[in-house]
């Protein structure tokens, strides 16, 4: 029964986000915003949706582990996977926008939550403040887009028509109203099942938001991300990922907190290792975005193959596995070295040439 619920909750989840991100789409498209702020704004929150509602359901059921390692989890998830397929379907062009502005933001408030977590509790107050950050944010987005869609459309002369609305307006948003309904119950069977499954195989709810309600409910942002990749719509790609990060901790983070009435607990696992492996994430990504503006497919599968030993480390440290010292060491001492290496040669090299 509780697989059953488990794969309905995910099922519902994943329609929900669909129904929702393509009317929010359709109704952004049409108010005239650029599409990397589509990106980073309606896709991004929209995909992120499943996170909202899993996290909040999570804190008001009383399983706050789960939101917090949601959150963490589907940021990391969000980087090193979804980018890592997307960036090996097809080499992403990184927008100067993303460079300058946004991807040193999704670290800053990386580093943030590390920041307020220190305490061992994020609480109501540390949540108002993140929900303000990401309306601030939106904001920001929202104004900066229309001012640089202007500018484009006053200096193309190519006659290239914008992108059209499809459907009216009636039905775009009906399609939100239904997205969020579809979201709202999917999270509730959703977490249901995976507090029954964790509790069944003896794992701890931290690690199972971690990984499989993380990876769960960031399926929107990598199908999303995925099929834009393959359709050459780089700038949603890339944007739906950093905007997800972003919002996930800012919206995500901080309304679930704002609505528990003693915040979210941070267990001492997660500030050892989850929220600084989340930073070390949006840190890897600024040498490998600046690297000609693109993500090229080695550095693709360079994610990926981090998303992998992050995941084998989950497992082994769950089960107390007697290889995971050597796992551990394996990683301090070459693989971590070597990708450092690699990634201030690309940096250097393409300092030069630019």
């Amino acid at each position: 029964m509780s697989m059953f619920l488990f794969i309905l909750g995910l099922g519902l989840l994943i329609l929900g986000a669909e129904a929702l991100v393509r009317g929010a789409s359709q109704l952004a498209v049409a108010a005239g915003i650029s599409r990397l702020v589509v990106g980073l704004t309606v896709v991004a929150y929209g995909t992120s949706m499943p996170e909202m509602v899993v996290s909040t359901a999570s804190v008001l059921s009383g399983q706050p582990d789960i939101s917090l390692g949601n959150v963490v989890g589907s940021n990391i998830f969000n980087v090193l996977l979804i980018l890592g397929i997307s960036a090996l379907v097809s080499p992403l062009v990184v927008s100067q926008q993303l460079v300058r502005i946004d991807v040193p933001l999704m670290l800053m408030v990386s580093l943030l939550t590390l920041f307020i977590s220190l305490d061992g509790t994020v609480g109501r107050v540390d949540g108002a403040v993140l929900f303000c950050l990401a309306i601030a944010y939106t904001v920001f987005l929202i104004v900066q887009g229309k001012r640089e869609l202007s500018k484009l459309e006053g200096c193309d002369s190519s006659g290239h028509e914008g992108p059209r609305v499809s459907g009216n307006w009636l039905v775009n948003l009906l399609l939100v109203a239904v997205g969020l309904g579809l979201l709202v119950l999917g999270s509730q069977l959703f977490v249901a099942g995976a507090v029954d499954l964790a509790h069944y195989f003896g794992i701890s709810e931290l690690i199972i938001g971690l990984t499989v309600v993380a990876a769960g409910t960031s399926l929107p942002e990598l199908a999303t991300s995925v099929i834009a990749a393959i359709r050459g719509e780089r700038d949603i790609a890339v944007g739906n990922v950093v905007g997800s990060n972003i919002f996930n901790i800012l919206s995500v983070l901080g309304l679930s907190s704002a609505l528990s009435p003693r915040g979210i607990a941070v267990s001492e696992a997660a500030l050892r290792f989850d929220i600084p492996a989340m930073i070390a994430v949006a840190l890897a990504c600024l040498p490998i975005f600046f690297t000609g503006n693109r993500i090229a497919r080695w550095e693709g599968g360079l994610f990926l193959s981090y998303y992998v030993a992050y995941v084998l480390y989950l497992v082994l440290a769950a089960t107390h596995h007697e290889s995971l010292s050597t796992f551990n060491l394996a990683m301090i001492w070459f693989v971590i070295p070597l990708t450092v290496l690699t990634l201030s040669v690309s940096t250097i090299r393409a300092w030069r040439l630019g």
